[in-house]
Formats: structure tokens, C-alpha cells, sequence
């Protein structure tokens, strides 16, 4: 126990966590040199988007004044959506690699990554990357880092992770200053549980953390929260691959696996124990991250629903911040309400549900969580605009709202306050950030307002020199409108909004004008209707397709051309009443980009 070494990465997303960790798998030889980049980065999301979504663990050793030292290594994301897999991994964490871009300097999600390592007590280790460039200011973020960390300037390591520049200074550092783990080998099992993935031969694999106690091969266990008894029928070390052991001892990383194939009997923080001499109490679980945005997904083609609830059940298991209940619409069947931190955690799903699972699905409109409260006192949380109630039956309503925390270049401070007046914001304070070339601005800002384009918008107006984070406040009351669209006269419940009053009439009338050119036409005309509230604001007639029913009419009296008209034009009276309207898939996907 003496020799393990459990630390994670941290950093802005970007700045070379996955880089340097493939170094440090090199340099302690797990992995051959010039193995192929992003090694961690197992998905192929992942390499595409240059980010990191799910946080790996990796074992290492490494050999230091003549002794072979365990390295467990956990590689997080930098993305503010991922906050949820940097907390589990640093649960599991005495020391964390603070990683810096020299180039960049400290940003929004360095902070917030380093107060979440901080709170967990963890030793931090400063690392200045890309330190090589041409345009590095590695004094100036030295001077940052000093500040922030409050640590002094040989306490910061400076290393080009591309080159492998400062490698070993930084695996030296590791063993010299993150403290091995505390705990008792001869004291009864208690491991805990903070990641899971679903392997179609082997059920569930749990990845564990032990505290106190071992685990030995063939052991009878028990999960504290379920009070389930398992038999660990494999277990062993994470290393590139997986490598089978007869025994974990206490202060190591490992995996088990329990032939479990039920997804609802493994939880994210849960505690193992043994099944013959339980531990008397669980270990303290990690602080959990509510749903922030709600969505619904649908199966393209309806008879894959089943298949859908499965492909999402396992998924949870390897995003334990995804949730998700059952739900139905007319327009669009039998599908699930799920709740994700963020808009791009909503797409990250929705992607792997296509490429992993191979299920097309469709998304609707993603909302935020609002606060009823009804004239009878009665109090209702309402994830779906679906289920708003009549205006006559409400007090008041209260939507989230996030503190905003924006740092960019001073000659960006107008730009940026314009965008988040712009989205309902209200100006806490600025002031001169570490250098006095950069400000930090902090807004107070209604969640809905950010969740879709805001940050696209943000690298924009700044030119890349802006970066931001934010954390849930509370619920504030707000004056929303619900928005309703109506086609061929029937509600569909799947495009209902709710939106702030300013904005309700301006989007009402763009929204029936886009799908207005969305929707295909069919044999008859299609009224495309918008109200706010109940009131009707705006109105389109998609026209019929026409078919010429007098075109084998090549003469002869007029009436019979009439004739012929009219039978058409009672037909599509007829077909308007009884018509169905069918609407593609794809225009659930562009109407996303419709309300911004």
C-alpha cells in the first residue's frame, strides 16, 4: 500500500490532459513509443471532437530510488458538462496533476476543477504545458498559477507533453509528493464503486476504489445499497488492457466482475463489501450532479423502443449522470424523458445511443426543470412544456437560474456583456483577473438562456479568447410564456416551448414560418397555427400538391373540366378532415436551431 500512487488530471478542456497522459504511459513503458495519441480516448467521438467525454483509469509502474512504485492513473474531461466524471475520479484520488496551458493560461474550468480537488482535500501538483511554443507567456501564467494555487514558483513543473520534455520530472513529483493511500488491509472490505461499463459476454464490469480491506478472486460480495449478493468471479488491474489478478489489496484501483447482467443493481458510489463479514457502514458517496437540461428521444422506427430502453439502460451505466423515464406522444410514440448536465452532454448521448447501440433516434426540443406553484398552493417541478398548466391556474413560475463566470481579454469585455444582456443577465462584477491584460465577468443568468448556442456565441464575439463555467444558484421567478404549435389544427405536443415574454411573439412567428418550409407538402393544404398561451399569434398554409385532373380534358364543354375540379376539391375537403400529417425525423433535428 505504501507504493500506490492514485492521481487524476485536471485541466480547461484542451490544455493536454490526454496528451500528457499518453506520455506518462510511455515513459513508465505500459505502452510502446510511438503508440498511436489520445490512448485514453477510447471513443471515436472522442478523437473527432478533440475532447475528452469519459473519464479512464489506467495502471502504471514506475520504478524510483530502486523501488516499483503503482501509479493509478484517472484521465477526466475538460468540457464544464463533464463536471460529473471529475468529481467521481477525484473521489478516488489522493493528488491531482493541475495541467496548464502555457499559451492559454488559467481559465473558467481550471478553477472549477481545482475548488472540486481542493474540497476533496486532494495534493496538487501544478504543470505548465506546451511550454515549446513559440507564443508561450510561461512567466505570466506562473505568476497565475501562484495565485491561484498559492504554492511557490519550483513547485510548478514546466513540460512540453507533445515532445515528452519534463516527463520524468513530473512522475518523480508524483511519487515524492502525493501521499499513498490511508487505510486498513486487515479491516473489513470496503470499496467503492465510481465507475461501471456493460460487457455483452461478461454483464457489468465494476470499477472500484478499495479502502480498507482486500478482495480476493472467487470472494462472495455484497453491494451495500442493494443488499445484493455477488460472487466476483473475475477480478484484476486496469491497465491497457485488463489484466486478471487472485487478489486486490487495499489502496488500489481494480475491476470485478460479477456475471451481473441487471443494469438497476450497480450504482455509481455504492459500496462493496464481503457477503460473510460486512462493513458496518458504506463509505461517504461523492456529491451527486442534478439534470440540468431535459430532452425526449424516440426511436426513428417505433418498433425499436425495447431496444432503445436497453441501449439507454447500458449507456447509464457508463454515464451515470444520464437519467431518463418513460414517456409517449402522438406525433411521435413511445419514447424516454432524459436529463443531461448540458447541451453538449445531450448530443455526446445522443450520438453514442447511433454509433455504439446502432439506433437512429430523434431529439426534441431540449428545456430546463421550472417551478409551479398553483393557486390551490399546490407545488409541481415540470421538466415538459408538455405538462405546463393553464395560465388561470398558476401563481407564479420559477425558472433556474446559474452564476456565470466568464474570463476574456479586456478588449472583449463589451462583446461579452452585450451577449449576456442580450440572454436576461444581470451583472455581478468584473475585475482584473491574475494579469491585468485579462477580466473576469460574472453574470447571474437564466439556464435556458445558455444551455443551447451561448458558448459557440462566446468564442465568437472573443475570438477564441474567452472561456466560461458556471454553477446552479436557484430557482427564480420569471414571467414565461408557453408556446403551442398546431398542425392540420392538431397540437403537437413535441414542439411546445416555454419562453420569456419579450421573446414569445418574435419566436412564435418564426417558428410557424420555419416549418412552414420544414414540413413537406401533402394532398391537401396544411394550416401550420402558433399560439402563445392560448392565443393564436401566427399562421402558415403549407398549399396542396396539385395534381392536373383536367389534363386529359382536350376540349369539349367547360363544364366538364368543372365538373372535375369540383370532385377534386371535395376530395381534399374530405382528406384535409381525415389526412394525417406525417412529419420527417429530420425536422425535429433543424428545429432545434430554429428557436435560436
Amino acid at each position: 500500500m505504501h507504493n500506490i500512487r492514485n492521481f487524476c488530471i485536471i485541466a480547461h478542456i484542451d490544455h493536454g490532459k490526454s496528451t500528457l497522459a499518453d506520455r506518462l504511459l510511455e515513459f513508465t513503458k505500459t505502452v510502446s513509443e510511438g503508440n498511436r495519441n489520445q490512448l485514453l480516448d477510447d471513443m471515436d467521438l472522442e478523437r473527432e471532437r478533440g475532447i475528452t467525454i469519459k473519464s479512464h483509469a489506467v495502471q502504471m509502474e514506475y520504478k524510483h530510488n530502486n523501488k516499483i512504485y503503482i501509479l493509478n492513473l484517472i484521465d477526466t474531461p475538460g468540457h464544464v458538462d463533464f463536471s460529473y466524471e471529475v468529481s467521481r475520479s477525484i473521489a478516488a484520488c489522493e493528488g491531482a496533476l493541475l495541467v496548464v496551458d502555457c499559451t492559454k493560461s488559467v481559465q473558467a474550468q481550471t478553477i472549477s476543477n481545482l475548488s472540486l480537488a481542493l474540497k476533496n482535500h486532494l495534493v496538487i501538483i501544478p504543470v505548465l504545458n506546451k511550454i515549446d511554443l513559440w507564443d508561450s507567456i510561461h512567466k505570466d501564467v506562473m505568476k497565475e498559477i501562484i495565485e491561484l494555487v498559492g504554492c511557490k514558483i519550483e513547485d510548478i513543473i514546466s513540460v512540453s507533453a507533445k515532445i515528452g520534455l519534463g516527463i520524468n520530472n513530473v512522475l518523480n513529483q508524483i511519487i515524492t509528493r502525493i501521499p499513498a493511500p490511508k487505510g486498513d488491509p486487515k479491516g473489513p472490505l470496503q470499496a467503492m464503486i465510481f465507475d461501471s461499463s456493460y460487457n455483452p459476454f461478461k454483464g457489468i464490469e465494476v470499477l472500484f476504489r478499495i479502502k480498507n480491506g482486500c478482495i480476493r478472486k472467487g470472494q462472495k460480495l455484497r453491494f451495500m445499497s442493494t443488499g445484493k449478493v455477488y460472487h466476483a468471479y473475475d477480478i484484476g488491474t486496469l491497465k491497457i488492457k485488463r489484466i486478471s489478478k487472485n487478489k486486490i489489496n487495499t489502496g488500489d484501483v481494480g475491476y470485478v466482475v460479477s456475471g451481473i447482467k441487471n443494469t438497476n443493481e450497480v450504482k455509481v458510489g455504492d459500496t462493496i463489501t464481503d457477503a460473510d463479514k460486512p462493513a458496518t457502514k458504506a463509505i461517504q458517496k461523492f456529491e451527486e450532479f442534478k439534470p440540468m437540461v431535459f430532452a425526449s428521444i424516440y426511436p426513428v422506427n417505433s418498433n425499436k423502443y425495447e431496444e432503445l430502453r436497453s441501449s439507454i439502460e447500458k449507456l447509464q451505466l457508463n454515464d451515470s449522470a444520464l437519467s431518463f423515464s418513460p414517456e409517449s406522444s402522438p406525433a411521435l410514440g413511445f419514447g424516454f424523458r432524459c436529463g443531461f448536465l448540458g447541451f453538449l452532454h445531450m448530443e455526446v448521448v445522443r450520438d453514442r445511443l447511433e454509433r455504439e447501440y446502432d439506433i437512429s433516434v430523434i431529439l426534441t426540443i431540449p428545456n430546463v426543470s421550472y417551478r409551479i406553484y398553483m393557486k390551490n398552493d399546490k407545488k409541481v417541478l415540470i421538466n415538459n412544456p408538455s405538462d405546463f398548466p393553464e395560465m388561470e391556474h398558476l401563481k407564479k413560475v420559477e425558472e433556474p437560474y446559474v452564476l456565470v463566470s466568464i474570463i476574456t481579454k479586456n478588449i472583449y469585455i463589451g462583446n461579452v456583456m452585450s451577449l449576456c444582456i442580450e440572454r436576461r443577465g444581470v451583472m455581478i462584477g468584473t475585475h482584473n483577473y491574475l494579469t491585468s491584460e485579462r477580466v473576469k465577468i460574472t453574470f447571474e443568468i437564466p439556464l435556458s438562456e445558455i444551455i443551447f448556442d451561448f458558448y459557440d456565441k462566446l468564442k465568437t464575439i472573443s475570438n477564441g479568447y474567452a472561456s466560461f463555467d458556471y454553477k446552479f444558484i436557484d430557482y427564480k421567478s420569471s414571467d414565461l410564456k408557453k408556446i403551442t404549435v398546431l398542425i392540420n389544427r392538431e397540437k403537437i405536443e413535441s414542439f411546445s416551448i416555454l419562453v420569456h415574454k419579450t421573446k414569445a411573439i418574435f419566436l412564435a412567428r418564426k417558428i410557424c414560418k420555419e416549418l412552414s418550409v420544414l414540413i413537406p407538402k401533402h394532398q391537401f393544404s396544411i394550416p401550420i397555427q402558433v399560439s402563445i398561451s392560448g392565443r393564436i399569434v401566427a399562421r402558415e398554409t403549407i398549399k396542396a400538391l396539385r395534381k392536373n385532373v383536367t389534363d386529359k380534358c382536350y376540349g369539349g364543354d367547360i363544364t366538364r373540366k368543372r365538373k372535375l375540379l369540383e370532385k377534386q376539391k371535395k376530395g381534399k375537403k374530405k382528406m384535409r378532415k381525415i389526412g394525417k400529417v406525417e412529419i420527417p425525423s429530420s425536422t425535429f433535428i433543424t428545429f432545434l436551431k430554429v428557436k435560436n
